[in-house]
């Protein structure tokens, strides 16, 4: 059981607090690593912070879970919270949700999908995002592509 079950044994479905990283990993063609999630929506790598974790070890953690890459050179793009980011799941567990989002400048090996993470791994240019992608991970990538102009 990982530390977001524990609270949710103890809390049930009332509001938590969450904190996590997103990170943008662009190929050389400048195009977005995406990940098509168990819920059938495209987002991008990342997830919550473990107790004891550096917000970039999240980062670096998530990345490899999901997708057997190494990041390295992580460059912080922006932190995103407020009411906007609160969000009812689908089981009913209600959580806001602290965003550190990153765009890893380096990165190594192969990209390889966990299934348990998700069903496929794929780079798109950022004109051709797929349509069904939460609005949520559409603000980093603006953020994003603001970010490098």
């Amino acid at each position: 059981m990982n530390y977001v079950q524990q609270i949710r044994s103890l809390i049930g479905h009332r509001l938590l607090l969450l904190v996590g990283a997103n990170v943008i990993i662009t190929d050389p063609h400048q195009r977005l690593l995406l990940q098509l999630r168990r819920d059938g929506t495209w987002g991008l790598p990342g997830g919550l912070l473990e107790p004891g974790e550096s917000l970039e070890e999240t980062a670096t953690r998530e990345v490899k879970e999901e997708t057997n890459l190494e990041v390295r050179n992580l460059a912080l793009l922006g932190v995103f919270s407020g009411p906007e980011y609160t969000f009812t799941l689908q089981n009913k567990d209600e959580i806001n949700v602290i965003t550190s989002l990153y765009w890893a400048r380096e990165w190594s090996g192969d990209i390889i999908n966990d299934p348990a993470e998700g069903h496929e791994l794929a780079f798109f240019a950022p004109q051709a995002l797929p349509g069904n992608m939460d609005e949520e991970y559409r603000v980093y990538i603006r953020h994003y592509l603001e970010w490098v102009r």
